[in-house]
């Protein structure tokens, strides 16, 4: 399955007459096209800009029944993990390596390590899977799982709906493993059923049967265990240049003295002055200029739906300049659109746009300027991530909708009541 997203324009891609608008880019334009012409050539389905199927990658695999239980998948993207929320083994892989498996169908890998992060409890109201996987990486820090494939286990996970399971999934990459998963069960089920690639009929059956026997064993070991109280778990934000730098939003710029590691200090007071922060300030008084509502860990129909939420009845701050909200395919937004969320975002004064990787990373138009602030739904706040100089803070949909009306870093339960 071929489909462009990275360097996508998410502004029109069809003119009045309904012909493709060219990519100013050239060298977007190019890949595009190339892609566009060799796929087919290789029996490869091609999902084009202006198909309605078109979208992130990450989206469009569950979303076509293409990600199934059980699957090894593989994919030119960090972020292939995501894909683990159906059940399979997705993981990222290098240019050279997808040439490999397109000629082979094979990869020569050494077997990743097992891990558990077990969530125990119930999760506080208003706690999301992005903030529960932000907290995760937050715990295991960015190393915490190199040489591991994760399994997410527990209470929180198995009441997730699989839109959430895909959040948590996608981010698995940020705590260094190879990949994560959730265990396919009966909502996993029901969501893969019925759609384009999925098994049909007796094939149907027999999946569903072979699916059922993937869950780990009760009582099974693992090489490493990481087990975390869901009640100790708040709404929450990075503050930093690395998705291991979390906070709940109630606390504080953390300072470099704060932490034991003599690197973690230094790294720490690189990040805060690349940032613009000073230890102690709140993060609820740290204004922003941008808000980014999308990415593949943040882009189905239920973080449009939370976002909507939040927006509905409000206006976006003064302050805030540009705030964009990117669907994660064509489907994803005609159902938004159904359901009428898309006048909902423009009403509140933020941007309903086309389908794409969008300002998750400065590879298309949609970038953050430098030295101002984004508070985004994406992955990563690398520096530079979102374009030359920008500051990125990492949240849920809610939260984001929530700096957005107000213009600063925001914990949404002020303005829910929860």
């Amino acid at each position: 399955l071929a489909v462009p997203d990275h360097n996508v324009p998410t502004t029109a891609r069809v003119d009045a007459d309904g012909h493709l608008l060219a990519i100013t880019d050239s060298q977007s334009s190019a890949q595009i096209a190339a892609l566009r012409g060799n796929a087919p050539q290789f029996g490869i389905r091609y999902i084009d800009t202006a198909d309605r199927e078109q979208g992130i990658v990450h989206v469009v695999g569950p979303e076509q029944g293409f990600s199934l239980p059980g699957a090894t998948i593989v994919c030119g993207d960090s972020h292939t993990a995501c894909h683990g929320g159906i059940g399979a083994l997705a993981f990222g892989i290098g240019t050279t390596e997808v040439e490999h498996v397109l000629a082979t169908q094979t990869l020569l890998l050494r077997q990743s390590k097992t891990m558990e992060v077990r969530v125990e409890g119930d999760l506080q109201p208003g706690i999301t899977p992005k903030d529960l996987i932000l907290h995760i990486v937050g715990v295991i820090g960015t190393a915490g799982g190199t040489g591991y494939v994760i399994e997410y286990r527990g209470k929180a996970f198995e009441e997730m709906s699989i839109e959430g399971r895909l959040t948590v999934c996608n981010m698995s990459i940020e705590g260094g493993a190879r990949a994560g998963l959730v265990a396919p069960d009966e909502k996993t089920f029901e969501y893969v059923k019925g759609r384009p690639y999925a098994p049909k009929g007796a094939e149907w059956d027999k999946a569903v049967a072979w699916w059922r026997s993937l869950a780990t064993d009760p009582g099974a070991t693992f090489d490493k265990s990481v087990v975390i109280n869901a009640a100790d778990i708040e709404t929450t934000v990075t503050w930093g240049t690395s998705p291991e730098d979390t906070a709940a939003i109630g606390g504080y710029v953390p300072a470099p003295e704060s932490f034991a590691d003599p690197s973690k200090q230094q790294a720490v007071k690189v990040s805060l002055d690349y940032m613009g922060l000073t230890p102690g300030t709140k993060l609820t008084d740290v204004e922003v200029q941008n808000v980014f509502i999308g990415s593949c860990t943040n882009s189905r129909i239920e973080d449009i739906r939370a976002a909507a939420a939040i927006l509905k009845g409000r206006k976006k701050a003064d302050n805030v300049k540009w705030a964009i909200v990117v669907p994660g395919s064509g489907l994803v937004k005609e159902q938004a659109e159904a359901e009428g969320l898309d006048k909902i975002i423009t009403d509140a004064g933020l941007e309903w746009r086309e389908p794409g990787c969008s300002a998750c990373l400065a590879m298309n138009p949609d970038k953050v300027p430098p030295g101002e602030r984004c508070a985004s739904t994406s992955n990563r706040n690398f520096t530079g991530r979102q374009g030359p100089g920008s500051r990125t803070h990492l949240m849920s949909p809610a939260m984001a909708a929530a700096a957005a009306i107000t213009g600063r870093l925001t914990d949404v339960r002020e303005l829910t009541g929860q």
